[in-house]
């Protein structure tokens, strides 16, 4: 391996192409997990390693969410108040999409915690079976991006129509 301080200085910046790949889960049960994931949210079972951990995506790419059991197993979600993952979010490719999930979710009859339009977005908050947050959103397009007259982003806070969402399926 070369010594790291021969090579150049690296760009201050991530490279903008650089995506988040995966979310890997620590579930307390995988069946009930599979049952939140799979069934409601509709990713599809890619695979799963001896009943303790599955992968699951949407397209057939290896994974987007890892679901394991290997230290969790059992396990109480993590107590308010502490550190831990804030929420995954899941990027829909248009409002008809989002509606689909809001409908699956509801026909679920999983509980909202939440939903805003921040301008840039419009998303929908709630908490899989382990209490790990779960945002569901679709982005604007990048032209309708809410700005400053100084040209900065301004992201906003207000009230999301679910119910015009919905009127997205008929």
């Amino acid at each position: 391996m070369p010594d790291p301080a021969s090579l150049p200085s690296p760009a201050r910046s991530i490279d903008p192409e650089a995506r988040i790949g995966h979310v890997h889960l620590k579930v307390a049960d995988l069946d009930r997990a599979l049952g939140f994931w799979r069934d409601v949210i509709g990713l599809e079972v890619q695979e799963i390693w001896a009943g303790q951990a599955a992968f699951l995506s949407a397209g057939g790419y290896h994974h987007h969410i890892a679901l394991n059991t290997w230290e969790s197993a059992g396990g109480p979600p993590p107590a308010p108040g502490t550190t831990g993952l804030y929420h995954v979010a899941l990027l829909y490719p248009d409002r008809r999409a989002l509606a689909t999930a809001l409908l699956r979710v509801l026909q679920a009859g999983i509980p909202l915690e939440g939903a805003s339009d921040h301008g840039v977005s419009e998303a929908i908050y709630l908490r899989d079976p382990d209490g790990n947050g779960v945002e569901l959103y679709r982005d604007r397009p990048r032209v309708e991006w809410p700005r400053t007259s100084e040209g900065t982003l301004h992201m906003t806070n207000r009230r999301f129509d679910l119910q015009a969402l919905l009127a997205e399926l008929r």
